[in-house]
């Protein structure tokens, strides 16, 4: 089939052969077999070489299409001949924030970075254990529950900070501690059970005694930094990495949250003994960030696993 192919697209046998490294007559006795396959003549000879009869255009594409479908098999289970392919929470956080850092630190370097969208981190576990993704940027919060091949990593923590409106009461406050925080509306709206971020956020409002408002549906980031520009009332937390823009009007401002500084905890979970080659240089580089230090708060299971 690759030979037929390679015949049609480049009009001589001879190139065909180049290519795959063999002799023309190899290629000849190919293309016959298939001939006698199908019972159909799939080239007409002319003096500059072979032209697809009649029957072979219609074969061709779909020919094409059978050869790609081979060879992105063949990638699956070479994932050395591809892109890692890495999934992240959401393209304006800090997990692809520092992901294209490290793309554009190291040019030459391919990466296939996509969304997969799951809630639940144990699907995104399932997506590594099929190969549908060769990482994932997710934090499954019971280690118990991993399968034997797939481990997951504590990379680093992001600082959280405070997006509050000119119209806020904390809004002319340079740096915040969680006291301070205690009685204010933090918005978080939609979050999803058993997500990552939905046990975050629990332990945070139980552990530090914070009001934490996952009431409403989400309507994305537009709408949520529209609300906080009209508010004096709404505040919400963001990652201080997350990538967030704003009309100037909104006149929206990030506030340091600290003593102690409140950490998302950033994990990595991928196939071992056999992870993609691609994903170990990642880790090095989000390892390689600056840690935090002094007080700070974490959850439960990023206490556990910090010197994984």
């Amino acid at each position: 089939m690759r030979s037929f192919v390679l015949a049609a697209e480049r009009g001589q046998l001879q190139q065909a052969a180049d290519e795959l490294g063999i002799t023309q007559q190899a290629v000849s006795k190919r293309i016959a077999a298939l001939e006698r396959e199908l019972g159909v003549r799939l080239f007409a000879r002319t003096a500059r070489g072979v032209e697809p009869t009649l029957d072979g255009q219609a074969f061709l594409a779909h020919a094409r299409g059978i050869v790609t479908a081979v060879e992105r098999a063949g990638s699956a289970i070479r994932p050395e001949s591809r892109a890692p392919r890495i999934d992240v929470l959401g393209y304006r956080l800090g997990q692809a924030v520092v992901l294209h850092e490290y793309w554009g630190a190291h040019p030459g370097t391919e990466l296939d970075v996509v969304v997969l969208k799951v809630d639940d981190p144990q699907q995104a576990v399932a997506a590594v254990r099929a190969g549908e993704v060769d990482a994932s940027f997710r934090t499954v919060t019971d280690l118990q529950t991993l399968p034997a091949e797939v481990r997951m990593l504590h990379l680093l923590d992001f600082p959280m900070e405070l997006l509050v409106g000119p119209k806020h009461p904390l809004f002319p406050v340079r740096t915040l501690t969680p006291e301070q925080l205690r009685g204010h509306r933090i918005w978080v709206p939609g979050i999803a059970p058993r997500s990552e971020w939905g046990e975050f956020y629990a332990e945070l409002a139980r552990d530090l005694e914070l009001r934490i408002d996952g009431t409403g549906p989400n309507f994305g980031v537009e709408p949520l930094l529209d609300t906080l520009a009209d508010s004096a009332e709404v505040a919400t937390l963001t990652g201080a990495r997350d990538r967030l823009i704003w009309p100037a009007n909104h006149g929206l401002r990030r506030i340091p949250v600290t003593n102690p500084t409140i950490a998302y905890p950033v994990s990595i979970i991928f196939r071992e003994p056999d992870p993609h080659p691609g994903i170990r240089p990642v880790i090095d580089h989000f390892r390689s960030l600056a840690t935090l230090s002094g007080d700070i708060w974490r959850p439960s299971w990023a206490r556990a696993s910090s010197g994984s």
